[in-house]
């Protein structure tokens, strides 16, 4: 890689490969782009079966698909029999698709390109704004990248439009500029960002392996000891109890996240969501375990977290703060609960309609239901240990995964104008 030190040329990236010496041409997206219409199928009207036309959601470009679509390895819903609409415009490889809404300023526009897509047979559907380039002015997986760069979503930032959820239209990109290096440049810089995209691609399914393998333990592990009459149920008002402890101190105050745990809410929000006034906070102590009792994806009833945090902290006075009889109890509910099966089946009996018809579960009846856990410390011990040891790996990869990210991050803000 080569820095652009030579400020008298202007339309050229900060960084770039040292072959590459002439400017780039900067374009109107308006002009680069013809675009097609799009449907507005909802989730409903979409099922996951081996069906033609797929369709594309703009919920699976902000969450479930990286940056290049491979067919051949991601999977899209299918429309369902009667929902198919009479026209509509079929991708092709090089086409790409962004998502015209957000509630996030950084995720609008935010965008995929139809890399490989293996022969089917997909058309783009609702929230999506369908672009493809037919002068042939662009290699295949550049634009995607193109469209992901830091300076083209500071652009999308100044112009969309919206209060609680951001938008933009196909007019908009009459107002926003790329720029184009010659086709080979283009395709040099296209297959380094998908090598990156691929290593984070391993990366998180090693993650995963390893998060499935929490899960498998736990499963095994309750299974034969109930079986074998080594575990037994026990209510969690025996192993938990309440603390109770006001942030009289001003303790950092702290989130909790479903992938994360813990965590500082400046460190990884980059903001502070607190109240101005945060003395009626609950205190977290170093291996307590929260209940937070809000629902969010695959928990509808709240997560159940544990503190690795070293220092005290504080949460949110909606969540709930318990101290375990001891640190290996603790350990064994944090990745018990892990499990969206088994924080649904702890919490849903539990269940308090409010007068609005709100879900309370208050802290005290939180610890009112039981779960399989240890009878001997022994063997409480050693499947604590056990899970702490793999965590530490999935800690290890996920630094590894961060980098990368930071990597890719980095490159497409120095890499286009």
């Amino acid at each position: 890689m080569a820095e652009n030190k030579d400020k008298k040329v202007l339309n050229v990236p900060a960084l770039r490969f040292p072959e590459f010496t002439e400017e780039w041409k900067r374009i109107k997206v308006s002009d680069l782009l013809d675009f097609y219409s799009t449907n507005s199928l909802s989730w409903e009207q979409l099922e996951y079966e081996p069906n033609e036309p797929y369709n594309l959601h703009y919920g699976l470009i902000h969450v479930g698909l990286s940056t290049l679509i491979d067919l051949t390895k991601d999977k899209l819903p299918s429309i369902k029999d009667g929902n198919v609409p009479k026209k509509y415009e079929l991708c092709k490889e090089g086409d790409i698709a962004f998502a015209d809404a957000s509630e996030d300023t950084n995720e609008v526009a935010k965008v995929v390109e139809f890399y490989n897509l293996g022969d089917k047979k997909v058309v783009c559907g609702l929230h999506t704004i369908h672009g493809r380039n037919n002068n042939g002015q662009t290699a295949k997986g550049f634009l995607g990248y193109c469209f992901s760069s830091t300076i083209f979503h500071n652009q999308i930032r100044r112009i969309a439009q919206g209060t609680k959820i951001y938008s933009i239209s196909t007019k908009n990109f009459s107002e926003i500029f790329v720029g184009l290096p010659s086709r080979s440049e283009q395709q040099k810089i296209a297959t380094l960002l998908r090598l990156i995209d691929e290593r984070i691609a391993t990366q998180n399914k090693i993650i995963e392996k390893y998060e499935s393998l929490i899960q498998a333990i736990i499963y095994q592990k309750k299974a034969a000891g109930i079986r074998k009459g080594d575990w037994q149920k026990t209510e969690l008002s025996n192993v938990l109890k309440e603390r109770i402890e006001k942030n009289t101190n001003g303790y950092i105050i702290c989130s909790v996240s479903v992938s994360q745990g813990v965590i500082n809410q400046i460190e990884y929000l980059g903001r502070s969501f607190a109240a101005k006034e945060t003395l009626h906070y609950n205190v977290v102590k170093y291996g307590d375990i929260v209940y937070t009792k809000s629902p969010t994806g695959d928990f509808p009833y709240g997560i159940v977290k544990r503190s690795y945090i070293k220092d005290d902290v504080a949460v949110s006075p909606l969540y709930g703060v318990y101290m375990p009889v001891n640190d290996y109890i603790g350990v064994i509910l944090h990745f018990y609960f892990m499990q969206p099966s088994n924080a649904f089946n702890y919490l849903h009996p539990l269940i308090q309609k409010g007068a609005k018809n709100t879900i309370n579960i208050t802290n005290e009846r939180f610890l009112k239901n039981s779960i399989p856990l240890p009878k001997t410390e022994n063997e409480a011990i050693y499947i604590a240990n056990t899970l702490i040891s793999i965590q530490k790996k999935i800690d290890m990869e996920k630094k590894m995964l961060w980098s990368y990210e930071k990597e890719k991050q980095y490159l497409l803000s120095k890499m286009f104008i």
